[in-house]
C-alpha cells in the first residue's frame, strides 16, 4: 500500500448531494456539493420523495466533478466510502447505490460511514493536529448528541435529544415567527437587531438523566408566548422572539457541554454539526472552554454543514482499522452511533 490513500466519498443523507476526494484522512482534494434548498424553500422543508428525485439527477455528474476537481482517475481511489444513516432511508438509497456500483464496477472496497462519525471528523479536516480523546457536541438539524470521542472510531454517547433536535427547533420556531425555511440563517441574522433577555424562554433539562436533551418544551413555550401575544393583541417583536429562543438553546447546549467537560476531564472539545455554523453558539462555546482551561475546535461553516469531505475523512479511519462493507450494504435510516 502507498503512504497515500485517496478516498472518494459521497454524502446524500439529507438534501444536499455530496461527493469528495480525500488523502489519508485529513487532505481534501475536492469537495463537491449540490444544495437542494431552493428546491425545498417553497415547501417551509425538505420533502423526502423531491430529495431522492434530486440525488438520483445529481449523483453522478456531482461525483464526475469531484474526481476531476481532485485530478484522479477513478482507478487511482483506494476507497469508497458513503454515508449509510442515519438520514432519510430514500436519499441514503441513491448514494449507497451508486457506490456500491462503482465499488464493484472498479473493484475497489467499499466502507458504509455513519453521518455523526461524519461531522465529528471534519474537525480532522480542519485541524491537522487533532487527535482522540476529546469531547465533541454534535448540534445539527437531526441530530444533538453530547460525544465522547474516545479514539478514531470509537464513541461513547453522553447525551443525546429525547424529541426535537437543536436544528430541527430552529427551524419550526422561524416557521413560526414567520421567518421561513432554512430557520436557522434567518434566526441567527435577525437575533442581531435583538434582546435576548427581553423573553425568559425555559431551559430543557431531563432530571434522571442530566446530559440530555429536549428542546420540544421550548419549542412550546416560543409557539405559546406567540398564540399569547396574538389573542391579547399584543406586539410580537420577531427580533426579541428569535434572540430569546436562540439563547436558550445557546445556554443549553453550553451548560451540557460544560459538565461533560467537567466530570470526563476533556483537554480538547468539539463542535460539530450544522447548527455550529451559528456565530452566536460557536462564541459562546469557545468562551465556555477558554473558562475551562480546554482547548476549542469548531470546523469551518462549509464544513459544519452536510458534505462529502467529513465522511472521506471518517471513511479513511475506518479503512484503515480494516472496516469493509459488503454488497449487501443498505440504508439505515436510524442507524446509532457506537
Amino acid at each position: 500500500m502507498s503512504d497515500s490513500v485517496k478516498i472518494l466519498a459521497i454524502e446524500s443523507s439529507c438534501d444536499e448531494t455530496a461527493a469528495s476526494v480525500v488523502e489519508n484522512g485529513r487532505k481534501v482534494l475536492s469537495n463537491i456539493i449540490y444544495s437542494q434548498i431552493d428546491l425545498h424553500t417553497i415547501y417551509g422543508g425538505v420533502v423526502p420523495e423531491i430529495a431522492s428525485r434530486a440525488h438520483i439527477d445529481k449523483i453522478n455528474p456531482v461525483i464526475r466533478a469531484a474526481l476531476n476537481e481532485a485530478g484522479v482517475a477513478r482507478d487511482e481511489i483506494d476507497a469508497i466510502a458513503v454515508t449509510y444513516g442515519p438520514g432519510l432511508v430514500g436519499s441514503l438509497l441513491v448514494g449507497v447505490s451508486a457506490a456500491k456500483a462503482m465499488a464493484f464496477a472498479l473493484n475497489k472496497p467499499l466502507v458504509g460511514v455513519n453521518h455523526i462519525a461524519g461531522h465529528i471528523s471534519a474537525n480532522y479536516i480542519e485541524y491537522e493536529e487533532l487527535e482522540p480523546p476529546f469531547g465533541c457536541l454534535v448540534v445539527s438539524g437531526g441530530h444533538t448528541h453530547l460525544v465522547n470521542v474516545a479514539d478514531y472510531g470509537r464513541y461513547e454517547i453522553i447525551g443525546r435529544t429525547r424529541d426535537d433536535a437543536a436544528g430541527e427547533a430552529f427551524d419550526k420556531v422561524a416557521r413560526a415567527i414567520g421567518l421561513g425555511y432554512p430557520g436557522g440563517p434567518k434566526i441567527e441574522k435577525i437575533s442581531h437587531e435583538g434582546d435576548a433577555s427581553a423573553i425568559s424562554f425555559p431551559r430543557g433539562k431531563i432530571d434522571e438523566h442530566p446530559y440530555d436533551f429536549s428542546f420540544s418544551g421550548l419549542k412550546s413555550a416560543v409557539l405559546n408566548y406567540l398564540n399569547g401575544c396574538r389573542m391579547k393583541g399584543e406586539e410580537i417583536v420577531e427580533a426579541n422572539v428569535a434572540a430569546s429562543f436562540q439563547e436558550s438553546v445557546v445556554d443549553t447546549l453550553c451548560t451540557h457541554a460544560r459538565m461533560a467537560i467537567r466530570e470526563y476531564g476533556f483537554k480538547k472539545f468539539a463542535l460539530a454539526g450544522g447548527v455550529s455554523s451559528n456565530q452566536t453558539f460557536r462564541k459562546a462555546a469557545e468562551k465556555m472552554c477558554e473558562e475551562e482551561g480546554v482547548s476549542f475546535y469548531c470546523p469551518s461553516p462549509i464544513m459544519c454543514t452536510d458534505n462529502a469531505a467529513m465522511i472521506g475523512a471518517a471513511g479513511y479511519y475506518e479503512y484503515m482499522a480494516g472496516v469493509r462493507s459488503g454488497p449487501d450494504l443498505n440504508a439505515v435510516p436510524n442507524l446509532q452511533l457506537g
